[in-house]
């Protein structure tokens, strides 16, 4: 039943990723492009995201999930060498591509091999964060 409302809830997510244009790269580079072409819409996507998620994170407050486990602790709200080291590769990312995580699971059934490419570049990233990581915690001493 947990599998099934996951595949459920995958499919809603990805489906709403296409419907509101994240899976469109040239959508999302112009609304980076804020000197340029600015394209404001995803502004409304990026709301209809923030505000529901700020809403449930208020009525999760000593409650359970129905499907068994535990909901994730709120993150801290603190800038620290993770927020940045993630926060940079992901914008490289985004900005170069016009893809994140999301949109680019939900695009690889129609967005040929540009899409595969991408995905493949996530995971190496993914893969380094962490060498990445030690490498800074040795060299880079934290504040």
């Amino acid at each position: 039943m947990r599998n099934l409302f996951a595949f459920l809830a995958g499919g809603l997510f990805g489906a709403g990723l296409y419907l509101s244009g994240m899976t469109d790269t040239s959508k999302v580079q112009g609304w980076l492009d804020i000197f340029g072409d600015w394209d404001p819409t995803l502004a409304f996507v990026m709301g209809g995201a923030i505000i529901p998620m700020a809403v449930a994170w208020a009525f999760t407050t000593g409650r359970r999930p129905l499907l068994g486990g535990s909901f994730p602790e709120r993150p801290e709200p603190r800038i620290g060498r993770n927020l940045v080291l993630g926060s940079t590769l992901f914008g490289m990312g985004w900005g170069l591509a016009g893809l994140c995580p999301g949109p680019v699971v939900a695009s690889l059934s129609y967005g040929g091999g540009r899409n595969l490419v991408f995905l493949a570049a996530m995971l190496a990233g993914m893969a380094a964060t962490p060498v990445l990581r030690r490498y800074l915690d040795r060299t880079v001493p934290a504040q």
